[in-house]
Order: structure tokens, then sequence, then C-alpha cells
């Protein structure tokens, strides 16, 4: 049987997504879980590897399994074996035509600014902070020479190992609800720190150092060291995944669930 779920996780305790030998990645936590639930060993695929530091809502990973248990079990078993900032918030058998990653047609990414002179500390771990004034429809107005198919050269990655930097953006808004700027970005796929990459540069236009133009620039040039710093890890929010109807993954709140009021 091969089983989907869809997770939830504070990223800012785990050295990102994957497992790895000798520092702990929410992977691990969650393939403990299941290992103790299913009672074997069980191995998880993701629909996108998070950075150290970045959270999700809307994290998808399947398994395959011999054992039979109701969907409830799966859910109320490793929400009881899985550590307090992970979470599973559904789960639900599919084919075996499916797979988290490669049956995915789009990932959803929040960026969540806490745009205030003083910094936060209940949030400190959840939102990046910035305290000069961001004009948050500029910003906005600079996201929209993002859409479409492009290269992204200028913000991706150094170590990015992906064959090509052509990316399909099919939406970018960025709004403001009281204190918070809210940065919505979806796409095909992403390259190594694109989102963080691209919030930062609009960052750049939000506090009127650049022009609006500057992006277009920016995307010409096709030169990473032309465009901004890399914004901080801990705004960043996995929200969503797409797959096609046939599978009937169940659709959720996009989150995060402390935002003010809802997008």
């Amino acid at each position: 049987m091969r089983v989907a779920l869809g997770i939830e996780y504070d990223g800012s305790r785990y050295f990102g997504w994957q497992r790895q030998r000798e520092v702990v990645g929410v992977q691990q936590r969650l393939e403990e879980a299941l290992s103790v639930v299913a009672n074997h060993p069980v191995e998880v695929f993701c629909a996108g590897r998070t950075d150290a530091g970045v959270h999700g809502t809307g994290q998808v990973v399947h398994f395959d399994t011999d054992a039979v248990r109701p969907e409830r079990a799966w859910t109320l078993g490793l929400n009881a074996n899985l550590p307090g900032d992970v979470a599973v918030r559904w789960a639900k058998p599919v084919s075996d035509e499916f797979h988290a990653r490669f049956s995915a047609t789009a990932r959803r990414y929040r960026y969540i600014i806490y745009n205030h002179r003083y910094r936060p500390a209940i949030l400190g771990s959840g939102v990046s902070h910035y305290y000069h004034e961001l004009d948050e429809t500029l910003m906005h107005q600079a996201g929209q020479l993002l859409l479409g198919e492009q290269d992204f050269s200028s913000f991706r990655a150094i170590q990015c190992q992906s064959n090509s930097p052509w990316r399909n953006v099919h939406h970018l808004t960025v709004s403001r609800r009281n204190h918070y700027v809210i940065v919505d970005i979806k796409a095909n796929a992403f390259v190594h720190h694109m989102v963080r990459n691209i919030v930062g540069s609009l960052m750049t236009v939000g506090k009127g150092e650049q022009p609006v133009e500057w992006i277009s620039e920016l995307l010409a040039a096709k030169d990473r060291n032309l465009a901004s710093a890399t914004s901080k890890a801990e705004g960043l929010y996995l929200v969503q995944v797409d797959y096609p109807e046939q599978f009937a993954i169940p659709a959720s709140e996009p989150g995060p669930l402390f935002l003010p009021d809802p997008l």
C-alpha cells in the first residue's frame, strides 16, 4: 500500500527536511514515528526539500508499507509519536502511480516579514523581522516582472544542482496585513534559494533603494552577484503542493495560521 501524508512543521530546530548523518532533519523524525506505527522501517519521499530553518504547512510525502491501518490510525498514531513541532494534517491511500515529488505540478511558498520597528518575541523564529518601512505596493509591482517562464540565474544559489535555471512562475503577490508583509509565490518548481533570493531583491525595491524595473534588469543579466542578499530562512513556508485531480490529494489551508487575517 502507498500512503500520502500532509505534513506541517516548524523548521527552526531542524537542519532542513532531508535526513542527514550528523544533524537532525524533519524527515528523520517522521520516519522514526512511521516505523513505530507501521511496525517496520519506513522511508518517505517528499514534494520539496526545505532548507535549514524553513517551515512547512503544506508539505506532502508518500511512503510504501505492508501495514494495513485506517487513515485515522496513521494521523493519530503519528502525531502521538512525533515531536511537538512536527504534525500530520491528513493521511490518504494513493495509487502506486502517485509520487510526492514527481507527480507535483506546482509548489507554493509564502514568505512572512514582520515589518515593525521592534522585533517580535513570540514569533521570533516564525517570521523574518525588518525594522525599516517597506512599500509593499512597489514590491508587488516588481514581482509581476517575474511571472511566466524565465531564466532565474540571478536568483539561483551558486551551489544549486538543477540542470536548468528556467522556471515558470504562476503567480507572485505582495500584500500587507497590519505589520505583516506577505510574499506569496507559486511556480512549477524552484531553483535553490530562489524564493529567498527573490524576496531579498523585492525588499531592496520596497526600501526605495532600486526602482521596480531593476528586477527586469536582474533577470536579463543572469548574474547572481547583481541581486540582493538572500533573505533569512525563518520567514519562509512551503504552504501548498498541486497535483493532478486524478490523485484527489486533500486541500489544506495554506497558512501559516498565525496571520491576523485570511488571505
